[in-house]
């Protein structure tokens, strides 16, 4: 299995956070708040809450049309199918909100996603949290994604970019910071980095061919 971060690593130079929040309304605190996350100041709960209230009233559909113009790098596509070929199942591990872990896995066959959740009362968002979701948990989702097809998590990669993958580039056979910050790179087994995504496929060929 290959594990897929999306913030900072699907989508570049910004998080799906921050592209909804500019959209709904409320990107200067989400700016704020994930800059805090990122220097260790909030947890990532505190995101999700400050996040979350500038989503009521907007219902789903709106939401799933604000994905259609996501910034993603390029080569998805393809390295979903090169993972396919190579008998590894393309997996989303993230704490990007749920809507966005589907709208990926819909337009590019990842096989499933992880995230936080918000609630929806009357078809509409409410503003309020309904699963909060962290680096913690997001190992944990990896651990129980391998097990369920009978995978050891060291015959597994991780494809990430910063403090959110740490728990899980710890467990992993092959962490790959991609466009990775000082620390991703630090923990990470190999490094990669550009506007496509295939340019991390040298490295999972590699160690495809090596895994006994």
């Amino acid at each position: 299995m290959v594990f897929f971060d999306i913030d900072g690593t699907l989508v570049p130079h910004t998080s799906s956070g921050q592209h909804l929040a500019a959209l709904l309304g409320h990107a200067e605190v989400v700016r704020q708040a994930e800059a805090g996350y990122a220097a260790g100041t909030l947890s990532n709960a505190e995101v999700s809450v400050l996040d979350a209230r500038g989503w009521a009233t907007w219902a789903p559909a709106d939401v799933r049309g604000f994905l259609a113009s996501l910034p993603l790098v390029e080569g998805i596509a393809e390295t979903v199918d090169w993972c396919r070929r190579h008998g590894m199942a393309p997996v989303l591990a993230t704490l990007a909100w749920e809507p966005v872990g589907t709208y990926l896995c819909d337009r590019f066959g990842f096989e499933q996603a992880c995230g936080p959740r918000l609630e929806v009362i009357d078809g509409r968002y409410s503003g309020e949290v309904a699963e909060h979701f962290d680096e913690m948990a997001k190992r944990d989702f990896a651990v129980r994604a391998a097990a369920h097809r009978g995978v050891e998590l060291t015959r597994c990669a991780a494809i990430g970019d910063s403090r959110s993958d740490l728990p899980l580039f710890a467990d992993v056979g092959l962490a790959v910071a991609f466009n990775g910050t000082p620390a991703a790179r630090a923990a990470a087994h190999a490094s990669a980095g550009g506007a496509d995504l295939r340019s991390v496929l040298p490295l999972l060929g590699s160690w495809l061919a090596a895994m006994p």
